[in-house]
């Protein structure tokens, strides 16, 4: 379709025709000089108008596409500040997701359905972006649930950081026996006869569950590079135009990289991408990182696909695994190392980013940006973050604003609050992160999800967490003084996402000479109940001006794709995220809502009566239907 018929646009043969005209939206620009539009124009991936119909209508030309977004509001593109991009793309295809899936019975009964279309030598796999505190039963499932499940096939069920279920099939295909030894921060559940039952949990390394992940088949050929794109369709349906590669473990570069940079040389991204590069193999770290330095430049590349730098680990031995069912780690002396490393970057121009859980270790790699400081490294421009930062102190924060850094903060607490609450008190939750004490130290604070191995790649989950503090079991973690707005939430998933990238005067408001990158929504985000903000999606997702993502009435004006492959792909039939509906407040929320509100009441008669005006005991209830 070239064009949809608008009403008072007419087409003009100019020579400054727009591509795509958005108009008839209610534009959340993100600009303080003009917050608020109708419509926009957008010419060679770059925005030139940005104002209502009379201010786009000269910029309408016979081959300009016109949509009208029907009142709907529009939005930045949204930027996930810390999201496993490239590894995901490489597995999407494989894992059969639970997000947003309600009850561990439909859970089981997808699971069981998949099983019986996966062929033999292939892992049934469900990887993140669940809970069991998502679920009405409130549990994981059982060994004897997979078993009766798929008998025979493989079943590989990852829960957050902290334990993995295996059915029988899968034990015999990783090869775990009674003699297999637990490997160091691992647990090999086993019974009283000493086999393994199919519990493994991350005590506190995730790395067990991990290397058993590591074991399934894995794609190959052009099945990588379907598998990525559809992922990418996937985070746009969300609204994503952008993400920050985390890298992570089990993803090696060059190899695991050569498929979106296969895709962005064919011009087949639909998501821009800045990526990190991660050493792999405890003991040559440094080796890893002075052979990157003298072949690459952070920010070589396009605004398609970019280096950023190094991280989100620099040394293994400085990484604290944040399983929140576990004690915090109590990790060896790792400081000679890590200075090489920072300094080799900080030498080099590279910045970085760092895993960084608990304050014990910000202050011990601050400590030694500090030495370093006294040498003039600090701050010497490089961009350089804490990731995560659940437990980052004041004093902390002080020190990270003086050296130069800044923060990115994902919601890792929607799905792990209830654990972090049982192990560290509702009062360590309530600040954890602080995220309130971060921005007002004028920090740059980006917003993520980490997904996908632990949290949801929906990044309106994210920010349902940031705007209400509540985890997807409708926990209160984080309280009304370390919640933000709507307004800042949404600046985090995008301003302050072009900010740890350098690309702050590029992308992340709606403005004249910024990339054309936004989203239409199926519903406003200012004004819908806080409850529905996480069933928020996007109905038209636009990047640099091409329409990636289509939907509802703009349905057909994407870019096709590729079917899925291979054919019995979890993906092919049951999708992604699973969609939800918002539905106004839930019984048990509305009942909450009221007991608040009852509270209040009395609260409020409580002040009149000290300032006398109202008695100082309530009024007894009359009732006459109990009269005698």
């Amino acid at each position: 379709m070239s064009t949809m018929p608008v009403g008072g646009l007419v087409p003009r043969a100019t020579d400054n025709a727009a591509d795509l005209v958005v108009r008839n939206a209610k534009i959340h620009t993100g600009d303080p000089v003009r917050p608020q539009a109708e419509a926009i124009a957008i010419r060679d991936g770059v925005i030139t108008v940005v104002g209502d119909d009379n201010d786009v209508a000269s910029h309408v030309g016979p081959d300009t596409k016109v949509v009208d977004a029907v009142g709907r509001r529009m939005v930045p593109g949204l930027n996930d500040a810390h999201l496993h991009v490239i590894r995901g793309g490489l597995n999407y295809v494989l894992e059969l997701r639970w997000d947003g899936v309600p009850t561990l019975r439909q859970g089981l009964a997808m699971l069981r359905e998949q099983a019986a279309r996966t062929p033999k030598g292939q892992w049934v796999r469900v990887v993140g972006g669940w809970s069991a505190e998502q679920f009405a039963e409130r549990r994981l499932p059982t060994v004897a649930e997979l078993n009766a499940a798929a008998p025979d096939t493989p079943v590989f069920v990852l829960h957050l950081y902290q334990s993995a279920v295996l059915n029988r099939a899968a034990l015999k295909a990783a090869g775990f026996t009674r003699d297999t030894p637990d490997p160091k921060g691992g647990q090999i559940v086993r019974g009283r006869d000493g086999e393994p039952t199919g519990m493994l949990l991350a005590a506190p390394s995730a790395l067990i569950l991990y290397s058993t992940l590591a074991k399934a088949p894995v794609l190959e050929g052009e099945d990588k590079k379907t598998s990525t794109r559809h992922f990418l369709r996937e985070l746009n349906r969300f609204g994503l135009t952008s993400a920050i590669d985390a890298a992570g473990g089990f993803q090696n570069f060059p190899d695991n990289y050569s498929t979106v940079v296969e895709l962005a040389e064919a011009g087949q991204l639909s998501l821009r991408i800045a990526y990190h590069l991660f050493p792999q193999t405890a003991g040559q770290e440094i080796d890893d990182l002075t052979r990157w330095i003298e072949t690459a430049r952070p920010e070589d590349g396009d605004e398609w696909l970019r280096l950023n730098g190094a991280g989100e680990n620099l040394t293994w031995a400085a990484a604290d695994f944040e399983n929140f069912a576990e004690p915090r780690p109590e990790l060896a002396a790792y400081e000679t190392e890590f200075e090489k490393a920072v300094r080799l970057l900080m030498e080099n121009g590279w910045g970085f980013r760092l895993h960084a859980t608990y304050d014990e270790t910000i202050r011990r790699d601050l400590a030694v940006f500090e030495k370093l400081a006294a040498e003039g490294l600090f701050p010497a421009g490089n961009r350089w973050l804490f990731d995560h930062a659940e437990t980052v102190s004041a004093d902390s924060l002080d020190r990270i604003a003086a050296l130069g850094g800044a923060l990115s903060v994902q919601n890792r607490l929607s799905f792990q609050g209830e654990a972090f609450v049982r192990r560290y008190g509702p009062g360590a939750a309530a600040d954890a992160p602080p995220i309130r004490a971060m921005l007002e130290r004028g920090l740059t604070v980006g917003a993520g999800t980490d997904a996908t191995r632990v949290s949801t790649y929906n990044p309106w989950v994210a920010l349902h967490w940031l705007v209400t503090g509540r985890t997807v079991g409708d926990l209160v973690v984080r309280p009304p003084h370390n919640r933000v707005d709507r307004r800042t939430a949404l600046a985090m998933f995008t301003e302050a996402g072009a900010a740890l990238t350098g690309e702050e005067g590029a992308k992340g408001v709606l403005r004249p000479g910024f990339l054309g990158d936004l989203a239409v929504l199926s519903e406003d985000y200012f004004t819908v109940p806080e409850p529905d903000i996480a069933h928020i999606e996007s109905l038209l997702t636009v990047v640099g001006g091409r329409i990636v993502y289509a939907t509802a009435e703009y349905e057909g004006l994407d870019e096709e794709l590729p079917p899925v492959s291979p054919g019995w792909s979890p993906v092919a039939h049951f999708g992604g995220y699973r969609a939800t509906t918002g539905t106004g407040l839930s019984g048990a929320r509305q009942a909450e809502l009221l007991g608040q509100a009852v509270a209040e009441s009395e609260q409020h008669r409580q002040w009149r009566a000290r300032r006398g005006l109202a008695p100082q005991t309530a009024s007894t209830f009359f009732d006459p239907c109990f009269s005698l």
